[in-house]
């Protein structure tokens, strides 16, 4: 049986090692939809915060923004993966993303003990984004182009209020919404704000958490998870089809961090108890680390 003093002295070189470094954490899947696992990611986040490490925190919720959204009476619409945003599904989408759940996370985080700011893409001109192009799709046989309204991708981050808030031992916690160079407001995808900040802010870590053990060779057997792999093994995986669908945001996330810069990314399941000190402070780690070519 192992002692509490032998889990403290295996997390001790981790803790030397990540002392005072920066690591992006996108939080996601059902750490957003059941309370009790958030506020234990929040808990774990917090205790990071507590041993010298600088977390900062991408959000999504595309779960409520979609409960929402039916709640009102409007049916969602996605095409390629990417909710269409017209002019009423923004206002939802702001008003869950930063009336609800980024208001949520902040709050559970000065409980715990946290210094915590919540901010959005449009403050201090943290995000600016461009409209996405319309997505040509085939349906019934035919290719159609489809615009998606007010969705973006990044077009520059500027981390400088997000540096400052982190020299101030704050952490921040980040909507992805953004803004265009005419003013108006954009949906990004979460895990892609989380790959460019992590880029931009040079950090050492990008992790994301998500409703699946990691990157599994079987999408349907847990037991064939990849622990570790290189970004030509990604690539690899991606061109054989063993990664698609909803992964491919997290691991186009993960290649944008790692190629410019990042020690590593980690997909690791977000509803798993300590996920994120399992990962970061253990030697065996529970998801798949993403790292450079050799």
């Amino acid at each position: 049986m192992v002692s509490h003093e032998d889990v403290l002295m295996e997390a001790l070189p981790y803790i030397r090692e990540h002392y005072d470094s920066v690591m992006v954490i996108k939080l996601g899947g059902h750490a957003m939809v059941r309370h009790g696992i958030l506020e234990n990611v929040v808990k774990d986040i917090v205790l990071l915060r507590y041993i010298g490490i600088h977390p900062v925190i991408v959000h999504g919720g595309g779960p409520e923004i979609t409960e929402k959204m039916r709640r009102m009476g409007k049916d969602p619409s996605f095409v390629a993966g990417l909710r269409i945003t017209d002019d009423e599904t923004l206002e939802i989408v702001r008003m869950v993303l930063v009336g609800n759940i980024n208001t949520k996370i902040t709050s559970l985080l000065v409980r715990h003990g946290a210094k915590a700011v919540g901010l959005n893409g449009k403050d201090g001109g943290l995000i600016r984004a461009r409209k996405k192009a319309p997505q040509r799709v085939v349906y019934e046989g035919r290719e159609h182009e489809v615009d998606l309204g007010w969705v973006g991708e990044t077009e520059i981050i500027n981390p400088e209020l997000v540096s400052i808030m982190i020299q101030h031992g704050y952490v921040p916690v980040i909507a992805p919404i953004a803004m265009d160079s005419q003013g108006n407001a954009l949906n990004l995808n979460a895990d892609t704000v989380a790959g460019d900040m992590a880029a931009a802010l040079r950090a050492k870590k990008l992790i994301l958490l998500t409703d699946v053990p990691g990157i599994l060779r079987d999408i349907n057997d847990p037991s064939t998870r990849l622990s570790r792999l290189s970004l030509s093994e990604l690539d690899g995986l991606v061109e054989q089809g063993i990664i698609r669908e909803g992964m491919m945001p997290k691991v186009l996330a993960a290649k944008v961090a790692v190629s410019s810069g990042v020690e590593a990314a980690h997909i690791i399941d977000g509803s798993r108890e300590h996920a994120l000190l399992l990962e970061l402070l253990t030697a065996g780690g529970i998801g798949t680390m993403v790292v450079p070519n050799p």
